[in-house]
């Protein structure tokens, strides 16, 4: 399999990547671009690739027409040259505001965050982002609210009923995610946005009505009917996320420029652990308030949590249906999907390029900290005179606190910083909080300064990083790329949850700290060296 990219700007030079070919040329007014052709083999070529249908993109109205950043790839299926943006301006004024713009964007300011905030299509997304976020979090505590009301024995531990819908929601993430992201690429981004969510709702709303039918039978002897039904509900919500992951992640790239993809993924890490920590935190005592709203409202029916979390996806439904993505879809004869041959395609992309590889990499180190952090946080609550272990929730507060701190640092300041200089300082603080947990064991207020300051650097290596994968990887191969993402990411979250506690047992909580702190700085001293071996900013 071979691609051929061809840039502007500069001569007509090629230039060899492995099997990726770059040709210059300097046909462009001004700047440098790179448009990725791939010709494939006759031998190399699914028999039915495209798929059913193809998704181009429209850049969005107020993108300059001055070509991307050199040494991106801005990948076309077919066409030699892009084609000329209809909102581009013609004369030379609206050109230069814009450019006045993007240097205004480029350093710090909340102008950052106002300049996403006012693009109708990102505040629709990012509004949906908010519900459906916190829809999940709130839903995994009403599950367990159901269970040790309806199903746990008295006097009987809840571990064993959390543990199987805890896999119910797991099993989905680590099977389907990278499958998920082949269709993305397949089906209209919008399309896959709105029914990800309504059938989510829909599906919070049956819980009601199917406890009712099921109340007194049972699945297998020592297994209510009931219970078999929230395993079934819990898996087909985490079916639908893995659709809904990729799909939202490769939305932002079509609705906003390049220069604003910082402060957009600055928005949505701190929007994400805003609801991370609301959701746990506040979720019981919002689903008692909506339990005796719904009881005052609807006497002799106890359906308002369902309704609180349903609603919660069903809002976010409808606000992304109101979404415009500069979608177009040209229609094709059905053909059926070659999932393999496509799969295929994302990984050989990621396997030719360097940077997105490693992007990867610190993303999956990243994620897996934070997961041995979670199991960690139990034993450091132990170990700590003023909590107790059930307690660990106001530790992983502390990570989430810092993290929202770190992103919303990087989106304040802007491009004026390079995403080496982010990754270095963001790894730096990661290993030097991990080296210094190992010597706080059982001190509270420490402890917690350190964990913020560890959220802190996660975010400045995560928003980066999150943005060079949307700015680096072309349109039509986005959704297998964040989706074999979404499946690394949820193995990532999967693994440490085991591999710490066995670490933990056996080496001890500073040992433990200190491997992680190795581990990480490797992951970033490779990522520092390969950001500065291409030359990227």
């Amino acid at each position: 399999m071979k691609s051929t990219c061809q840039g502007q700007g500069g001569g007509g030079r090629k230039v060899t990547r492995g099997t990726m070919t770059l040709e210059r040329r300097g046909d462009w007014p001004e700047g440098e671009a790179e448009v990725c052709q791939r010709t494939p083999h006759l031998r190399d070529l699914p028999p039915t690739f495209p798929s059913t249908e193809v998704l181009k993109s429209e850049a969005p109205p107020l993108e300059p027409p001055a070509s991307p950043p050199s040494g991106s790839l801005a990948c076309s299926s077919g066409n030699p040259l892009p084609e000329p943006l209809p909102e581009d301006p013609k004369d030379d004024g609206p050109t230069e505001k814009l450019k006045q713009e993007d240097a205004a964007l480029a350093g710090p300011g909340l102008r950052n965050f106002l300049a996403v905030l006012r693009r109708r299509n990102f505040l629709l997304l990012w509004i949906g982002q908010v519900f459906s976020q916190l829809a999940d979090k709130v839903l995994l505590v009403l599950l367990i609210g159901l269970i040790s009301r309806q199903f746990q024995p008295e006097g009987a531990s809840i571990s064993g009923w959390v543990a199987a819908i805890m896999l119910a929601f797991t099993l989905p993430a680590v099977l389907l995610g990278s499958l998920a992201g082949v269709f993305v690429d397949r089906w209209p981004k919008k399309g896959v946005l709105v029914l990800s969510n309504v059938v989510r709702g829909i599906l919070v709303l049956l819980l009601p009505p199917l406890l009712w039918l099921t109340a007194g039978r049972n699945l297998w002897p020592g297994i209510p009917l009931g219970f078999g039904g929230l395993l079934l509900i819990s898996f087909a919500v985490s079916v639908l996320t893995q659709f809904f992951a990729p799909a939202e992640q490769a939305t932002l790239p079509l609705i906003l420029p390049r220069r604003e993809l910082l402060a957009a993924n600055s928005l949505y890490t701190t929007t994400m652990m805003a609801s991370l920590i609301a959701g746990f935190a506040i979720g019981e005592p919002l689903l008692t308030l909506a339990d005796r709203w719904g009881r005052a409202w609807l006497p002799g029916w106890e359906v308002g949590p369902e309704l609180l979390v349903g609603g919660a996806y069903l809002s976010a439904g409808a606000l992304l249906l109101l979404l415009q993505p500069h979608e177009k879809l040209e229609p094709r004869p059905w053909e059926a999907p070659h999932l393999w041959e496509d799969l295929k395609l994302g990984l050989e992309y990621i396997g030719q390029m360097p940077l997105i590889r490693a992007a990867l990499l610190q993303m999956v180190v990243l994620y897996s900290l934070f997961a041995a952090l979670a199991v960690l946080a139990v034993r450091m609550a132990e170990v700590t005179a003023e909590l107790e272990a059930d307690q660990f929730g106001v530790l992983l507060a502390a990570a989430g606190l810092g993290m929202a701190i770190g992103a919303f640092w990087v989106g304040h300041t802007g491009r004026q910083v390079s995403r080496r200089a982010w990754s270095g300082l963001g790894s730096l603080l990661l290993c030097l909080s991990l080296a210094a947990l190992s010597w706080t064991e059982g001190k509270l207020f420490p402890s917690l300064a350190w964990i913020a300051l560890l959220g802190c650097g996660g975010a400045l290596v995560a928003v980066p990083m999150q943005t060079l994968l949307q700015e680096e990887t072309p349109e039509h191969l986005r959704g297998k790329v964040f989706g074999l993402q979404n499946n690394a990411v949820n193995i990532a979250l999967s693994l440490p949850l085991v591999l710490a506690g066995v670490a933990e047992t056996y080496f001890g909580l500073a040992w433990t700290f200190l491997g992680l702190a190795a581990l990480t700085g490797s992951a970033g001293l490779y990522l520092w060296g390969l950001l500065g071996r291409e030359g990227h900013r």
